[in-house]
Protein backbone atom coordinates (compact mmCIF):
# COMPACT_ATOMS: atom_id res chain seq x y z
CA UNK A 1 0.00 0.00 0.00
CA UNK A 2 1.25 3.78 -1.06
CA UNK A 3 2.15 5.87 1.94
CA UNK A 4 -0.09 8.47 2.92
CA UNK A 5 0.84 11.81 1.80
CA UNK A 6 -0.13 14.61 4.35
CA UNK A 7 0.16 17.85 1.58
CA UNK A 8 -2.58 20.29 2.82
CA UNK A 9 -4.18 17.09 5.14
CA UNK A 10 -6.27 18.69 7.73
CA UNK A 11 -4.18 17.28 11.01
CA UNK A 12 -7.04 17.51 14.51
CA UNK A 13 -4.40 17.28 17.37
CA UNK A 14 -6.42 16.67 20.78
CA UNK A 15 -4.13 18.24 24.04
CA UNK A 16 -2.52 20.22 21.31
CA UNK A 17 -0.89 22.91 23.94
CA UNK A 18 1.39 20.20 26.08
CA UNK A 19 4.67 19.33 24.91
CA UNK A 20 4.07 16.58 22.70
CA UNK A 21 1.02 18.43 21.05
CA UNK A 22 3.44 21.06 20.46
CA UNK A 23 6.12 19.11 19.02
CA UNK A 24 3.66 17.31 16.73
CA UNK A 25 1.65 20.70 15.56
CA UNK A 26 4.85 21.98 14.66
CA UNK A 27 6.55 18.60 13.10
CA UNK A 28 2.96 18.22 11.27
CA UNK A 29 2.99 21.73 10.49
CA UNK A 30 6.78 21.38 8.01
CA UNK A 31 5.21 18.17 6.48
CA UNK A 32 2.46 20.49 4.61
CA UNK A 33 -0.59 19.53 6.39
CA UNK A 34 -2.74 21.75 8.27
CA UNK A 35 -2.90 21.18 11.70
CA UNK A 36 -6.14 21.96 13.62
CA UNK A 37 -4.88 22.05 17.56
CA UNK A 38 -7.64 21.33 20.57
CA UNK A 39 -7.20 21.69 23.77
CA UNK A 40 -8.70 23.34 27.05
CA UNK A 41 -5.95 25.27 28.26
CA UNK A 42 -7.01 28.50 26.24
CA UNK A 43 -3.82 30.61 27.31
CA UNK A 44 -1.59 28.27 26.19
CA UNK A 45 -3.44 27.39 22.70
CA UNK A 46 -3.19 31.14 22.38
CA UNK A 47 0.65 31.09 22.85
CA UNK A 48 1.18 28.13 20.83
CA UNK A 49 -1.30 29.27 17.54
CA UNK A 50 0.49 32.64 17.46
CA UNK A 51 3.99 30.50 16.92
CA UNK A 52 1.95 28.89 14.18
CA UNK A 53 0.11 30.97 11.59
CA UNK A 54 -1.35 28.03 9.28
CA UNK A 55 -2.82 26.41 12.33
CA UNK A 56 -6.57 26.54 13.83
CA UNK A 57 -6.85 26.82 17.43
CA UNK A 58 -9.97 25.44 18.77
CA UNK A 59 -10.59 25.63 22.79
CA UNK A 60 -12.47 22.52 23.76
CA UNK A 61 -13.35 21.02 26.92
CA UNK A 62 -12.97 16.82 25.31
CA UNK A 63 -15.30 15.48 28.12
CA UNK A 64 -17.85 17.37 26.87
CA UNK A 65 -19.05 15.81 24.12
CA UNK A 66 -21.57 17.92 22.89
CA UNK A 67 -18.77 20.42 22.72
CA UNK A 68 -16.64 18.46 20.69
CA UNK A 69 -19.50 17.69 18.19
CA UNK A 70 -19.79 21.26 17.56
CA UNK A 71 -16.26 21.74 17.38
CA UNK A 72 -15.80 19.06 15.08
CA UNK A 73 -18.80 20.11 13.06
CA UNK A 74 -17.28 23.95 12.25
CA UNK A 75 -14.05 22.24 11.81
CA UNK A 76 -15.50 20.00 8.45
CA UNK A 77 -17.86 23.10 7.80
CA UNK A 78 -14.82 25.86 7.47
CA UNK A 79 -11.83 23.46 6.22
CA UNK A 80 -13.66 20.56 4.28
CA UNK A 81 -13.49 17.60 6.33
CA UNK A 82 -10.78 15.87 8.90
CA UNK A 83 -7.63 13.64 7.52
CA UNK A 84 -6.00 12.62 10.52
CA UNK A 85 -6.85 12.63 14.54
CA UNK A 86 -4.67 12.37 16.83
CA UNK A 87 -6.05 11.61 20.45
CA UNK A 88 -3.38 13.09 22.50
CA UNK A 89 -5.12 14.43 25.07
CA UNK A 90 -4.28 12.41 28.51
CA UNK A 91 -3.83 12.67 32.54
CA UNK A 92 -2.26 10.48 34.98
CA UNK A 93 -2.15 9.79 38.27
CA UNK A 94 0.60 8.34 41.19
CA UNK A 95 -1.02 6.73 43.93
CA UNK A 96 -1.84 2.74 44.82
CA UNK A 97 -5.86 1.80 43.79
CA UNK A 98 -6.68 1.59 48.05
CA UNK A 99 -5.43 5.47 48.96
CA UNK A 100 -7.05 6.48 45.44
CA UNK A 101 -10.39 8.25 45.25
CA UNK A 102 -13.19 7.20 42.68
CA UNK A 103 -13.35 10.61 41.41
CA UNK A 104 -10.11 10.37 40.41
CA UNK A 105 -10.02 7.71 38.43
CA UNK A 106 -13.44 8.64 36.73
CA UNK A 107 -11.43 11.74 35.58
CA UNK A 108 -8.54 9.95 34.77
CA UNK A 109 -11.02 7.80 32.45
CA UNK A 110 -13.21 10.39 31.02
CA UNK A 111 -10.17 12.35 29.70
CA UNK A 112 -8.15 9.62 28.29
CA UNK A 113 -10.66 6.81 27.09
CA UNK A 114 -14.11 9.08 26.97
CA UNK A 115 -12.61 12.47 25.45
CA UNK A 116 -11.09 9.92 22.55
CA UNK A 117 -14.18 8.61 22.00
CA UNK A 118 -16.12 12.06 21.68
CA UNK A 119 -13.51 12.96 19.24
CA UNK A 120 -13.64 10.45 17.04
CA UNK A 121 -17.27 9.81 17.35
CA UNK A 122 -17.75 13.38 16.04
CA UNK A 123 -14.93 13.21 12.90
CA UNK A 124 -15.17 9.71 11.95
CA UNK A 125 -17.99 10.31 8.99
CA UNK A 126 -15.35 12.93 7.52
CA UNK A 127 -12.56 10.82 7.86
CA UNK A 128 -14.17 7.78 6.09
CA UNK A 129 -15.27 9.57 3.88
CA UNK A 130 -11.57 11.16 3.29
CA UNK A 131 -10.34 7.66 3.94
CA UNK A 132 -7.90 9.06 6.65
CA UNK A 133 -6.67 7.99 10.06
CA UNK A 134 -7.02 7.87 13.28
CA UNK A 135 -4.13 7.65 15.97
CA UNK A 136 -4.35 7.68 19.65
CA UNK A 137 -0.58 7.80 21.58
CA UNK A 138 -1.30 5.29 24.53
CA UNK A 139 1.30 4.59 26.69
CA UNK A 140 3.24 1.18 27.94
CA UNK A 141 0.51 1.54 30.27
CA UNK A 142 -1.84 0.35 27.53
CA UNK A 143 -0.39 -3.29 27.54
CA UNK A 144 1.46 -3.62 30.74
CA UNK A 145 0.98 -2.93 34.34
CA UNK A 146 2.39 0.33 36.51
CA UNK A 147 2.62 0.34 39.83
CA UNK A 148 0.72 3.21 41.60
CA UNK A 149 -1.29 3.86 38.31
CA UNK A 150 -4.17 1.53 38.22
CA UNK A 151 -6.55 4.43 36.65
CA UNK A 152 -4.01 5.85 33.99
CA UNK A 153 -3.69 2.16 33.37
CA UNK A 154 -6.97 1.25 32.82
CA UNK A 155 -7.76 4.39 30.67
CA UNK A 156 -5.27 3.56 28.02
CA UNK A 157 -5.95 -0.49 27.74
CA UNK A 158 -9.73 0.68 27.21
CA UNK A 159 -8.41 2.99 24.53
CA UNK A 160 -6.76 0.62 22.99
CA UNK A 161 -9.24 -2.17 22.98
CA UNK A 162 -11.41 0.53 21.52
CA UNK A 163 -9.02 1.27 18.79
CA UNK A 164 -8.48 -2.28 17.74
CA UNK A 165 -12.28 -2.91 17.63
CA UNK A 166 -12.72 0.37 15.50
CA UNK A 167 -10.10 -0.67 13.17
CA UNK A 168 -11.70 -4.68 12.63
CA UNK A 169 -14.42 -2.52 11.95
CA UNK A 170 -13.29 0.29 9.19
CA UNK A 171 -11.99 -2.65 8.06
CA UNK A 172 -12.34 -2.02 3.94
CA UNK A 173 -12.69 1.88 4.33
CA UNK A 174 -9.06 2.73 3.44
CA UNK A 175 -9.22 4.23 7.21
CA UNK A 176 -5.92 3.72 8.96
CA UNK A 177 -5.96 3.23 12.75
CA UNK A 178 -3.06 3.58 14.69
CA UNK A 179 -1.69 3.08 18.43
CA UNK A 180 1.74 4.70 19.23
CA UNK A 181 2.73 3.39 22.46
CA UNK A 182 5.99 5.97 24.32
CA UNK A 183 7.86 5.18 27.20
CA UNK A 184 8.44 8.31 29.80
CA UNK A 185 8.06 11.41 27.74
CA UNK A 186 10.08 14.55 28.74
CA UNK A 187 7.11 17.16 28.84
CA UNK A 188 5.48 18.94 31.55
CA UNK A 189 2.57 16.60 31.64
CA UNK A 190 4.91 14.81 34.09
CA UNK A 191 4.14 17.59 36.68
CA UNK A 192 0.53 17.49 36.57
CA UNK A 193 0.36 14.42 37.75
CA UNK A 194 -2.86 13.64 40.32
CA UNK A 195 -2.54 12.65 43.79
CA UNK A 196 -4.92 10.55 45.14
CA UNK A 197 -7.15 13.07 46.28
CA UNK A 198 -7.52 14.95 43.28
CA UNK A 199 -4.58 16.87 44.08
CA UNK A 200 -1.57 18.04 41.73
CA UNK A 201 1.32 15.56 43.37
CA UNK A 202 4.68 16.69 44.26
CA UNK A 203 6.28 12.96 44.05
CA UNK A 204 9.12 12.86 41.81
CA UNK A 205 8.89 11.38 38.38
CA UNK A 206 9.56 7.59 37.94
CA UNK A 207 11.10 6.06 34.77
CA UNK A 208 13.40 3.52 33.83
CA UNK A 209 16.16 4.35 31.40
CA UNK A 210 16.51 7.75 29.60
CA UNK A 211 13.12 9.88 28.53
CA UNK A 212 12.38 10.35 24.72
CA UNK A 213 12.06 13.86 23.78
CA UNK A 214 8.63 15.29 22.57
CA UNK A 215 10.23 15.76 19.10
CA UNK A 216 11.38 11.99 19.17
CA UNK A 217 7.58 10.62 19.56
CA UNK A 218 6.53 13.63 17.28
CA UNK A 219 8.98 12.16 14.60
CA UNK A 220 7.61 8.60 14.95
CA UNK A 221 4.00 9.75 14.95
CA UNK A 222 4.27 11.54 12.09
CA UNK A 223 6.59 8.30 10.50
CA UNK A 224 3.58 6.10 11.64
CA UNK A 225 0.57 7.99 9.86
CA UNK A 226 3.14 7.99 6.70
CA UNK A 227 3.83 4.67 6.45
CA UNK A 228 -0.13 3.46 7.83
CA UNK A 229 1.41 1.72 10.89
CA UNK A 230 -0.80 -0.25 13.43
CA UNK A 231 0.94 -0.51 16.14
CA UNK A 232 4.36 1.33 17.12
CA UNK A 233 6.02 1.16 20.92
CA UNK A 234 8.64 3.58 21.31
CA UNK A 235 12.20 3.25 23.49
CA UNK A 236 14.15 0.53 24.01
CA UNK A 237 12.45 -0.23 27.66
CA UNK A 238 8.83 -0.16 26.00
CA UNK A 239 10.07 -2.78 23.32
CA UNK A 240 11.61 -4.73 26.43
CA UNK A 241 8.27 -4.35 28.42
CA UNK A 242 6.20 -5.49 25.96
CA UNK A 243 8.30 -8.48 25.43
CA UNK A 244 8.06 -9.57 29.32
CA UNK A 245 4.47 -9.10 29.68
CA UNK A 246 4.12 -11.38 26.75
CA UNK A 247 6.79 -14.32 27.83
CA UNK A 248 7.38 -13.31 31.43
CA UNK A 249 4.82 -11.54 33.54
CA UNK A 250 5.80 -12.44 36.76
CA UNK A 251 9.67 -11.61 36.20
CA UNK A 252 8.30 -8.30 34.67
CA UNK A 253 5.96 -7.42 37.97
CA UNK A 254 9.57 -8.21 39.58
CA UNK A 255 11.37 -5.08 38.17
CA UNK A 256 8.55 -3.12 37.53
CA UNK A 257 8.36 -3.04 41.85
CA UNK A 258 12.02 -2.42 42.20
CA UNK A 259 12.01 0.60 39.51
CA UNK A 260 8.35 2.34 40.03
Amino acid sequence: MAGRDLTGAVVVITGAAGGLGTAMARRFTEAGARPVLFDVDEAGLAALGSQLPAAVTVVCDLTDSEQVEAAMADVVTSLGGVDVLINNAGLTHRSAFADTEVSVLRRVMEVNYFGAVHATKAALASIVERHGAIVAISSVAGFAPLLGRSGYVASKHALGGFLETLRAELRGTGVDVTIVAPTFVDTPFRFRTLDGDGSITDHPQSRVGSMLSPEQVADAVLRAVERRRRFVVLGRVGKLTRFLVRVAPALYERLMARSL
